[in-house]
């Protein structure tokens, strides 16, 4: 069994709910202690409770250190007091929230004596175990329909508010810094980058979902096509199948590349984020920032290219693509969210770009660039590149074709980092104000 499915505790998580094992299940697992995981998992793992991943607010969502909520340690309890300070720190959009979960994962700013440690995890009992009911302090409900008729709506999107909510100290997430009894802070030897490791996981499982929506569409435009004939009759015959015309074709087959594309970096990247799980065990945070960079941009890149792909083949089916017997209109709306939800497509190429303008201005330091900016440790040869490319079946070599995007991706990324060094603060620079 463990062979075709993972773990024992892999099989346990299949057919829950997708926040549960999504996403509350690998917070726990990349930021609580040992013993947290012990306490924890087990009950997520058998559904004995049902978790949610509760950090985007109503006014906050990409600017994570901008949350309101608080959670004050009240050393003569030896427990946090978690609580929605105004209406715009209202937990917002969590799925798995409105009706079902019966614990969160919440993030709050820490406060301890009047001091602010920024933004931590905490678990949190929403409902009641025996009749599912919010318990005392505890806000909660649907936050309603989104776009489309259906689509999306499946998920129980939630808001949530705290109003002095009591929890145990020992249900912050620990493992990335702690509170002791007596309320002092402390952190551990252990990167605060860590708490990227839940949204790494998110992400790469997005862009394998990438592959498969837009493996759908274009399945049925490239059927569609093909069935459906339009012009091209002569003396009473057959008119000319769709698919024949070279317009439909230099529209349709790249999106068909694309979605193969897509698969196959998906597998790439689920390869890299097993690898950076495995280093995580060991102590190892050298790829942490390589992995967070890497899915930021995929997630980013795959999502707008397989939502406007939807919407393409949508086109490519004329009329008919319009009508929702046809499969695409509701494709559409279930997959756009996805070009928002887990971090907004553009606030997540600037932390690539801000990843790149890093790794340039290292180069005279002697860090060697590793992974996929190993590039850019031949950096003073690609600015001098040019390319001898004489014949166009040339192009049709991959490492001729690698080293073009490496120089032009090295060249971008200098003058890019040019650019910053004239503020006296790069994040002065107005293209890293949301990063």
């Amino acid at each position: 069994m463990d062979g075709i499915l993972g773990s024992s505790e892999d099989v346990l998580v299949l057919g829950q709910p997708p926040e549960n094992k999504g996403m509350f299940v690998p917070a726990i697992q990349g930021q609580g202690t040992d013993e947290q995981q012990q306490k924890w998992l087990p009950l997520a793992y058998r559904m004995q409770i049902i978790g949610c991943y509760a950090q985007t607010e109503l006014g906050h969502g990409s600017n994570v250190q901008g949350l309101e909520t608080t959670a004050t340690f009240d050393p003569k309890t030896d427990e946090f007091v978690i609580h929605s300070p105004t209406l715009t720190s209202s937990k917002w959009w969590p799925g798995g929230l409105g009706k079902i979960s019966t614990h969160a994962v919440a993030y709050a700013r820490l406060i301890i004596g009047g001091e602010d440690h920024g933004v931590h995890g905490f678990i949190v009992q929403l409902r009641s175990l025996d009749d599912h009911l919010p318990l005392p302090g505890i806000t909660i409900g649907d936050i309603g329909m989104k776009f489309g008729n259906a689509a999306y709506n499946t998920m129980d999107n939630g808001v949530l508010r705290f109003d002095h909510v009591r929890i145990p100290r020992n249900q912050m997430l620990m493992r990335v810094s702690q509170v002791t009894r007596e309320g002092k802070y402390v952190r551990s030897n252990v990167p605060r980058q860590l708490v990227y490791g839940t949204m790494v996981n998110v992400r790469q499982k997005i862009v394998a979902d990438a592959s498969v929506a837009l493996s759908r569409a274009v399945c049925i435009a490239t059927r569609y096509s093909a069935v459906r004939r339009q012009f091209g009759s002569h003396n009473g015959g057959l008119e000319t199948q769709v698919i024949d015309y070279k317009t439909q074709q230099a529209r349709l087959f790249p999106l068909l590349a694309s979605a193969y594309a897509f698969r196959f970096v998906g597998g790439w990247l689920k390869w890299l984020y097993m690898d950076v799980t495995e280093r995580l065990q060991a102590n190892d945070f050298s790829t942490l920032p390589e992995a967070h960079a890497c899915t930021a941009g995929l997630k980013s890149l795959t999502t707008t290219a397989t939502a406007d792909g939807i919407e393409e083949c949508r086109k490519l089916c004329g009329g008919h693509g319009y009508l929702c017997s046809s499969g695409l209109p509701e494709l559409f709306a279930v997959y756009v969210p996805a070009c928002t939800y887990e971090g907004d497509n553009i606030v997540l190429l600037l932390q690539v770009a801000r990843h790149l303008v890093k790794t340039v201005s290292q180069l005279d330091s002697g860090n060697k660039p590793v992974g996929t900016t190993a590039y850019m440790a031949r950096v003073e040869q690609l600015m001098q590149y040019h390319s001898n490319v004489e014949k166009a079946e040339d192009w049709l070599k991959p490492n001729v074709v690698l080293e073009a995007f490496e120089a032009r991706a090295a060249r971008m990324s200098v003058a890019c980092a040019q650019n910053l060094s004239k503020f006296a603060n790069p994040e002065q620079g107005k293209c890293f104000n949301l990063v």
